[in-house]
């Protein structure tokens, strides 16, 4: 087995700052004990003094127009539950590493991904366009992938007897493990796993604890792994609380941006596509503006929603500022991918791509397709449509291309080639007609469609064959 942990070591951070593209000072705190102290703070907020550990009162004094907001650990799970959505589109064997990891068994998906290198190259890219910075390890064991991931060491290391050796270099801060077992190892002198690792295992175990041995066996591979997996919800609906008010749509692009990744992650997992997507705005003290936009066929594809949603929102107009954004899959389909697609670009899609976008500028109901509908006579046997359409079956009697009312017909030089076809049909709504129709050819050899009004006799075109 292989597993790729990922480490999330800004995440109490990034869930407040990853929806603008150019943050402002913002320090994140935390109460411990009777005082309030930063526990993580940008590079905006550096740069004017503020570092890890002070006091939330000198923070504030010392940075002017510092954000603090108070550290939310409901947020960075939801996050995190929101990253193991998008970690799907590699692999369906995520776990949950709370408060800031996943881990991912990837062994049986490297093929897929044309190797490992280019697997991590495409985790790492899409976690920065998520807005999120994350360290990540290899390693044949789900915890020593995490131990050396929490370390910083960015390695792949398959083989469990190299991954005893660096393991063996780490601070034993890195365990799971109660304050007062890591201070006992302190004062005995052991302050690395490999110091820990030569102490009498039986010693070990009545002085600190068997859990700090169960640990150390997990981490190389002494002792199974019994991991949860991460189940992905039934249906997508992930919020992103913007750090300052925003007044206009347009400049949500950004934000969007940062959680279409994990509705893609969600429906490569789900073997699934949409075909409209919700985008909530919420207002302080008014009614949430909902924006909504449809395709033409369920997709889940993020860049062609990231077009079409910046074809909206250029669009709309925000009633008064916002503070949160939500993303909403309402409907989620299924969707098998054409085999064809594999080898040559689709030119249906680019079809359903133009379509959406002139939807989008001239408005639903000016762009529509045809289907037909249960009438005989020709100018009623079709119906606009706006979802799937019906097919018809190919009449080589009857063009397609009708003219927008019958003309009279008055050249006496007409060639019937076929027919009659007689309809009669209608008088259920005063609309009765009686004609007989044929194929005619004129002087120049143009084909028509001409009818014979069997009421009053004269002669009319309907239509012309290409």
């Amino acid at each position: 087995m292989l597993w790729l942990a990922l480490h999330f070591h800004s995440l109490s951070l990034e869930v407040f700052s990853r929806g603008v593209a150019v943050p402002e000072p913002l320090a994140v705190v935390e109460k411990q004990g009777g005082r309030t102290w930063v526990v993580a703070c940008n590079d905006a907020a550096e740069a004017c003094g503020v570092h890890l550990g002070m006091a939330a009162p000198a923070a504030q004094a010392m940075a002017d127009g510092l954000i603090v907001r108070k550290r939310d650990p409901s947020a960075e799970l939801e996050s995190l539950a929101g990253l193991a959505v998008w970690a799907g589109r590699f692999t369906p064997s995520v776990s949950l590493e709370p408060p800031d990891g996943l881990l991912l068994e990837i062994s049986t998906c490297l093929s897929l991904h044309r190797g490992l290198a280019n697997l991590l190259k495409l985790a790492r890219s899409g976690i920065g366009e998520m807005g999120y910075a994350a360290s990540m390890a290899c390693a044949p064991t789900a915890h020593g992938a995490w131990l050396l991931a929490k370390a910083g060491i960015e390695k792949a290391v398959r083989e469990h007897a190299r991954l005893e050796t660096i393991l063996a270099a780490l601070p034993l801060a890195l365990l799971d493990q109660p304050p007062a077992v890591l201070e006992g190892l302190e004062r005995v002198g052991a302050l690395t796993l490999g110091d820990c690792l030569r102490l009498p295992r039986g010693g070990v175990a009545r002085r600190f604890g068997q859990s700090l041995l169960d640990e150390l066996d997990l981490a190389l591979g002494r002792r199974p792994e019994a991991l949860a997996f991460f189940v992905p919800p039934a249906s997508f609906e992930r919020s992103l609380e913007l750090p300052a008010p925003v007044h206009d749509a347009e400049a949500l692009q950004f934000a969007v941006r940062r959680l279409l990744p994990e509705l893609e992650g969600f429906l490569m997992l789900r073997q699934a596509g949409v075909q409209e997507l919700e985008l909530v705005c919420r207002h302080e003290r008014r009614n949430n503006t909902v924006i909504k936009l449809g395709f033409a066929k369920p997709t889940r594809d993020a860049a062609r929603m990231q077009l079409l949603l910046r074809e909206t929102l250029g669009r709309t107009r925000l009633k008064a500022a916002m503070h949160t954004l939500v993303l909403r899959a309402p409907l989620v389909l299924p969707l098998s991918a054409s085999s064809a697609d594999l080898f040559q670009k689709s030119r249906e899609a680019d079809g359903d791509l133009l379509l959406e976008r002139l939807r989008i500028r001239l408005g639903k109901d000016a762009v529509y397709g045809v289907e037909t509908a249960a009438d005989h006579r020709p100018e009623r046997a079709w119906r606009a449509a706006w979802g799937p359409k019906r097919a018809a079956e190919p009449n080589r009697h009857r063009p397609l291309w009708l003219l927008p009312k019958p003309l009279p017909c008055h050249d006496g030089r007409l060639k019937l080639t076929s027919g009659p076809e007689r309809i009669e049909s209608g008088w259920w709504d005063d609309g009765d007609v009686a004609r007989d129709y044929y194929v005619a050819e004129d002087r120049n050899g143009a084909q028509l469609w001409v009818y014979c009004d069997r009421v009053s006799g004269e002669w009319y075109v309907h239509g012309v064959f290409a």
